[in-house]
């Protein structure tokens, strides 16, 4: 009864605020892509005849500082359409070229504090999905898929493309083309949805072309203009085939033999269709994905740590499930799962994957097999695991949708997971406006469960950007644990209200105000409360330079059943705690060569007192060199004893080309006491050819001072892709 009477009561707001939903569709604006004659070569020069003869587009206004103002400087584009291939020119006019913000050349680097360009393209026309692609004016691309509906972006998603690059008097220009065989389209679609936005960052200044609102977020497709005029594409066999080689050199120990490996593997691609992809892996290898970034762990509750993995991430869109769901409650389907083990990576034999869009259907399909391998001294066998998740489009911006799941990478018995969401979203409520809600519920099963296996929730938000209201809801059965999922708590009733109130005053060095409330309330399905937490901020003051200021107030409450152990030795006893934490932070505009940020939190902690210090800080002293560090420092002063947690990392980044970098990152922390060092070499010598040579090296620190090498491995990848 609880939970049907939670469903008709969301329903029923669901029906109320769509009532309100403004029913005219406003116009949206169109530019036609130019044909190609001659030929186009991607140099940065939009100098061939072609460019001069395809249409423009230079109607745009600011989102910032001012919502629908006028550029400080013009903006052209052109797109032009070959059956192989999109390619679009944009001319970034600029009275002081020499004080464009250009620091970054990496691939999939954070350019948004920086002079850019990006891009928004919707080849299904479906309004809830799309690719992003971006652009700085040193030529490092970024690529992403349109994520929860264009509130986020997916960033972790790479595909094959080229971007260049020239600087001259009058600005700088940026020069892409997108093989049409590096995305899917709906076929027979002669306009798909198109969006420009572009960022002039000293003047902390972003401009649109279309959905040129503060409310609405560039990624929201719905709102995009339309490009026209599309020719019929071509893919070819639609066949690609991507062969790797790795060369590899282990040591485990000071004392351990070097192993040297010969590896191939095998990515291969087949289009069903212009919008299905079928995808085989066999050997799969994850030589050159970035080690992750280590975290402190002052909770009794496991960390998260992101997927990186190409292979996993091409179409991941697709696979997210349930609007409210997240790292904080539920994820039903968490990749990582896949092939780790802990810290221990799993071999993969070999492995399928289908998705893709069939009208207003999308849907995936994932099987692998692992291989069988020890951890802590257990063995465990060969495994085959596999997810399936279909969502229909509904109502425009709408969705419902099926996820389900078999498999457990320990080989335990009788694993599924299945579920439903339906979401609910326009972006033209009382006008024009954002509105989302969703629902979702969720049931597993394996060997080993035998209590409540099952989990619900729902959640209301309004974001937008004076006022961002939301409302989750979440149940989590006392044994709910999917096999390939993440959930952190379990047998919990979570509750989360969210509200920010974000004006713009009209003073002098300020430009948005965030005042922010978010009250967190966990108890147990039995009852008893486990933890709350009610952070605000009544100061947090982005400023015209682009800096901003914070001060946090937040209430804390911890009901401790089990005792636990938070840092090595201290031992958290059972018993319930109320505490209060202060932050104060800074945060240094981007745009400045030396950049970063500095937060402290302080106050009580668990009858005691804990200040945690974190800093990050970014130094470009050229386009050619950078230095990022971050460092965190957790002081805690307990009447169960005292611990001092140290955790730093310093990267460095030599980038010769947009193709060419060297990359390294040293990292340290006082509880596991391991220097790690990883260092990178990615020369990307075509479009779909690649080398990378890794070098990780791991030495560990003995309570003597005396160093240990625990592991080190020099790898050597190369890798091409194929395509008929």
């Amino acid at each position: 009864m609880y939970l049907v009477r939670s469903a008709c009561l969301f329903l029923g707001l669901v029906f109320i605020c769509s009532a309100y939903v403004y029913s005219q569709v406003a116009l949206r604006p169109s530019i036609q892509a130019g044909k190609v004659t001659g030929e186009i070569t991607i140099d940065g020069f939009l100098d061939e005849p072609d460019w001069q003869t395809a249409p423009v587009l230079d109607s745009f206004l600011t989102t910032e500082p001012v919502e629908k103002g006028t550029p400080s400087a013009p903006t052209f584009v052109r797109v032009m359409a070959t059956s192989k291939a999109i390619i679009i020119g944009v001319e970034c006019k600029d009275p002081n070229p020499e004080r464009i913000v250009r620091f970054s050349k990496l691939r999939d680097t954070d350019i948004s504090n920086e002079d850019h360009i990006k891009v928004v393209i919707d080849p299904f026309l479906d309004g809830q999905s799309g690719y992003i692609l971006a652009v700085n004016a040193n030529a490092a691309r970024y690529d992403a898929l349109v994520s929860n509906r264009g509130e986020s972006e997916n960033e972790d998603w790479d595909t094959i493309w080229e971007a260049r690059v020239s600087i001259n008097e009058n600005g700088w220009i940026a020069e892409i083309r997108l093989p049409i065989q590096s995305i899917y389209f709906k076929k027979k679609l002669t306009e798909w949805g198109f969006n420009v936005e572009r960022r002039i960052q000293r003047n902390q200044e972003t401009i649109r072309w279309a959905n040129v609102q503060r409310d609405q977020f560039f990624g929201q497709t719905s709102r995009a203009g339309l490009l026209t005029n599309l020719p019929t594409f071509n893919y070819g066999w639609g066949l690609s085939v991507r062969p790797s080689l790795v060369n590899s050199l282990n040591k485990e120990g000071a004392d351990g033999a070097t192993i040297y490996n010969l590896e191939p593997s095998l990515d291969a691609s087949q289009r069903l269709g212009p919008n299905v992809l079928a995808t085989i892996t066999v050997n799969t290898d994850f030589a050159e994905t970035e080690v992750d970034t280590r975290q402190t762990n002052l909770t009794r509750f496991p960390l998260f740590f992101p997927e990186k993995r190409a292979f996993f991430l091409e179409g991941s869109d697709i696979f997210e499930f349930g609007f409210g769901t997240g790292s904080n409650t539920v994820l039903p389907f968490f990749s990582r799962r896949i092939g780790l083990v802990g810290n221990e990576q799993v071999p993969i034999i070999a492995g399928a994957k289908v998705n893709g869009r069939i009208g207003n259907t999308a849907f995936g399909g994932l099987g692998l097999r692992t291989n069988s391998f020890d951890s802590e001294g257990t063995s465990y066998d060969a495994t085959t695991m596999g997810v399936m998740r279909i969502r229909q489009n509904v109502l425009k911006e709408s969705s419902v949708g099926f996820i389900a799941s078999v498999g457990d990478p320990l080989g335990r018995d009788k694993s599924f997971m299945s579920g439903l969401d339906f979401t609910y979203q326009t972006t033209r409520f009382n006008g024009n406006k954002n509105l989302i809600a969703g629902a979702w519920a969720l049931y597993t099963n394996r060997e080993d469960l035998l209590d409540d296996r099952s989990a619900f929730g729902i959640k209301l938000d309004y974001p937008n950007d004076k006022w961002d209201l939301s409302l989750t809801y979440s149940r989590i059965g006392k044994e709910f644990d999917p096999s390939l999922g993440f959930v952190p708590r379990l047998g919990v009733h979570f509750f989360r209200l969210g509200t920010v109130y974000a004006p713009r005053p009209n003073w002098l060095l300020v430009r948005q105000m965030f005042n922010e409330l978010f009250a967190t309330y966990i108890k147990n399905i039995d009852g008893e409360w486990q933890s709350y937490s009610v952070f605000m901020a009544p100061v947090n003051w982005r400023l015209e330079s682009g800096d901003r200021i914070e001060m946090n107030v937040r209430p804390v409450g911890e009901n401790i059943t089990e005792p636990f152990e938070i840092a090595d030795g201290v031992i958290i006893p059972v018993d319930k705690y109320h505490f209060m934490r202060y932050r104060l932070e800074a945060e240094f505009a981007a745009k400045r060569r030396l950049n970063g940020q500095v937060s402290w939190w302080f106050g009580s902690f668990y009858d005691g007192t804990l200040d945690e210090l974190e800093l990050e800080l970014n130094w470009n002293p050229s386009s050619l060199l950078g230095f990022e560090f971050n460092g965190q420092r957790n002081i805690g002063r307990l009447p169960f004893g005292d611990f001092d947690q140290t955790l730093v990392g310093m990267r460095v980044r030599f980038n010769v080309t947009s193709d060419l970098q060297l990359n390294s990152y040293v990292q340290y922390d006082t509880d596991s006491r391991v220097l790690g060092v990883n260092a990178r070499i990615h020369w990307i010598f075509s479009p779909l050819g690649d080398v990378f040579l890794v070098f990780n090296h791991n030495t560990f620190n003995d309570i003597t001072d005396r160093w240990s090498l625990q592991n080190e491995q020099i790898i050597l990848k190369i890798r091409y892709t194929f395509r008929l």
